[in-house]
């Protein structure tokens, strides 16, 4: 059995008030197309990785991001939207976690595993993401915490032997 130890964690709770110029300067262009939720998840994992002295996500590992509610404030909006006809499309991409997970793969220039969970429970996640990379035979597991306007939480975890 492989177990896991923790090379990094970025932890931004609560957020600084510039977070969005800290992403801009670490990612040398400003994200486009993309909502607050996933711009804050590509924040901390970003933040996580050059604590662990990382440019990118290395080919082999796996991703999963968990939140308790997701991107609410697009969802919100696209609810609005649907009240009212069809909802516009970029507002309904931004309430699709899938296309955070497609920003973070673009920005960490990663492809591979990637999942999002909706859930209450922390350590039950990230120990069912731990079991999964286990499986998987990664070579890491970034598990990420995004909670929209809120905080980003983020660990980087390697094989232990």
């Amino acid at each position: 059995m492989t177990a896991w130890r923790e090379r990094a964690r970025f932890v931004a709770d609560p957020l600084p008030a510039d977070w969005r110029e800290q992403l801009v300067q670490r990612l040398g262009l400003r994200p486009r197309r993309l909502g607050p939720w996933a711009e804050l998840a590509l924040y901390g994992a970003r933040e996580c990785l050059a604590l662990a002295g990382e440019t990118a996500l290395p080919q082999g590992a796996v991703l999963r991001l968990a939140s308790f509610g997701g991107p609410r404030s697009a969802t919100r909006s696209i609810a609005s939207q649907a009240a009212e006809g069809l909802p516009m499309p970029f507002a309904f991409m931004q309430s699709q976690a899938s296309h955070t997970l497609a920003a973070l793969s673009e920005h960490l220039a990663w492809r591979g595993d990637a999942r999002f969970v909706l859930q209450r429970d922390r350590s039950a996640l990230q120990d069912l993401a731990e079991l999964e990379a286990m499986a998987a035979g990664a070579t890491g597991l970034l598990f990420g915490w995004v909670e929209e306007d809120l905080s980003t939480d983020w660990r980087w975890l390697v094989p232990a032997d």
